[in-house]
């Protein structure tokens, strides 16, 4: 067995008040859950993604958002040539917030004609409020406006991940009424009622220049010993400042100490019983000067079960003639190293291929019950300074290099990397390398794959190092 891990992509609930100034949020975000249609934000601001409640959140368009009115005939819907507005644009710009709306959670075959409504019902605010994208002629297509009247209607299809161009006409603070509405294949009809979204257009009007720290990842219930736990700075509202400090406080001491080199806006560690009760926090620095510290979060760990125990040495003997199954790699080739990451065709991804190199499976078990060989990243990605992404965003094509006349090797399905509202969870999750049917599978198979990185524009900067753990069953 070899080891490599990959934080799990699919996003966790969060309950704390944010503000989102900066990167990726699926800001409309349709879900289906117990028969009620219901929106939420997914912010991918922060790794792993998160699912908001809309009241939680505040949307900022940053004052760098601000620009004319375009001197174009086809632009006039936005206002009078050369006039301010503040545009979040459809292609992302990493100083700007990125809002989109998604339906990837919604399953085929639940709506008719497969699709929801999207409406924007309401607008209360200093200005008008527009969305619009452009098609690859720069020919603009208006999705929402208030200035001529609401409600608007969108038809999204199922799985559809899309983005557009958000402009405020007016700086200030703004209340979007968005609600959505579907029928079912049954012909009952769903919808969420109206939903606020707060957005600030400009600098916030509260809270003057005072950054807010809080700690998201930290789950209610019990960890079991070996669990991974995964803590991430959030920034309210986001801003420069880069710099941390994680500290811990174990049950029965009085003081908060700095757990050495944890220094980014993630901290993950391995939950233990030694750790239970203890409180962690963490400290954003302005230079030398603590700009910000995060409220306590409790990591719980599961105690051991109840009742009595009693404990056995195990002796087992495994006869030659009965063989065995091995996954091994050379020795001397125990690193891949990826070219750096370069902007795909569509602008909207930072990716790099490479190749796993030879792997060996031997299997001398004359029964020849067949096997299959797999791999995953669980812990995910990280960098030195405590940046980290998930391992679902690695994907691979596996292949079957060498193996004996007769051993029937089939090399496992591709496993794409992930993207949000499409299929596929990448080496995330466990995947297929090869596999040997029953009654086949004696012998020595060389395997290899084809290997993809494909990550949001929005990650940070960095070295990122994982670990990819391969096992054969």
């Amino acid at each position: 067995m070899s080891a490599v891990a990959l934080l799990d992509p699919s996003p966790a609930l969060a309950a704390e008040a944010v503000v989102l100034a900066k990167g990726h949020t699926d800001a409309i975000d349709v879900h289906y859950e117990g028969g009620a249609l219901k929106l939420k934000v997914k912010d991918d601001t922060v790794s792993p993604a998160v699912e908001r409640d809309p009241a939680d959140v505040t949307f900022q368009v940053l004052p760098a958002a601000e620009t004319t009115v375009p001197d174009l005939p086809a632009f006039s819907f936005l206002g009078q040539a050369g006039s301010k507005i503040w545009m979040l644009p459809q292609v992302q710009d990493a100083a700007l917030l990125w809002p989109g709306w998604n339906t990837g959670q919604l399953d085929s075959g639940v709506f008719a004609g497969n699709k929801v409504v999207i409406s924007l019902i309401g607008v209360d605010g200093p200005g008008d409020v527009t969305l619009f994208d452009t098609n690859s002629l720069g020919t603009p297509n208006v999705k929402f406006r208030s200035s001529d009247g609401l409600p608007d209607r969108l038809d999204v299809p199922v799985h559809t991940h899309a983005h557009a161009s958000w402009v405020f006409s007016a700086q200030g603070a703004y209340t979007l009424k968005f609600q959505a509405d579907a029928a079912l294949t049954n012909g009952t009809t769903v919808s969420t009622g109206p939903i606020d979204y707060r957005f600030v257009v400009g600098d916030r009007q509260s809270g003057g220049g005072d950054v807010g720290l809080s700690v998201s990842g930290m789950a209610e219930g019990d960890y079991q010993p070996g669990t991974t736990v995964t803590l991430q700075a959030v920034q309210s509202p986001q801003g420069p400042l880069t710099k941390y400090q994680w500290f811990a406080k174990k049950a029965g001491e009085d003081d908060y100490t700095p757990i050495q080199g944890e220094t980014g806006a993630s901290y993950s560690f391995t939950a233990t019983r030694a750790l239970n009760a203890t409180d962690y926090v963490v400290r954003l620095y302005d230079g030398e000067t603590v700009a910000a510290e995060s409220n306590p979060v409790t990591l719980w760990v599961a105690p051991p079960s109840s009742g009595s125990s009693a404990a056995k040495s195990v002796t087992a003997t495994i006869q030659a003639s009965e063989g065995a199954l091995v996954i091994s790699v050379d020795p001397e080739d125990r690193t891949v190293t990826l070219p750096a990451a370069t902007l795909a065709a569509a602008g909207d991804r930072w990716e790099s291929s490479g190749a796993l190199r030879p792997v060996t499976v031997t299997d001398t078990r004359a029964a020849k019950p067949g096997w299959t060989a797999s791999g995953q990243v669980a812990d995910g990605f990280r960098t030195e300074d405590g940046q980290s992404f998930a391992g679902g965003y690695l994907g691979w094509t596996p292949s079957i290099t060498q193996q004996g006349d007769e051993q029937g090797v089939v090399a496992g399905p591709v496993a794409a990397p992930y993207v949000a509202g499409q299929p596929g969870t990448g080496l995330g999750d466990s995947a297929a390398l090869a596999s040997a049917p029953n009654g086949q599978g004696l012998g020595t198979a060389e395997l290899d794959a084809a290997l993809k990185l494909s990550v949001p524009t929005d990650t940070a900067a960095g070295t990122y190092t994982g670990t990819l753990t391969l096992t054969a069953i």
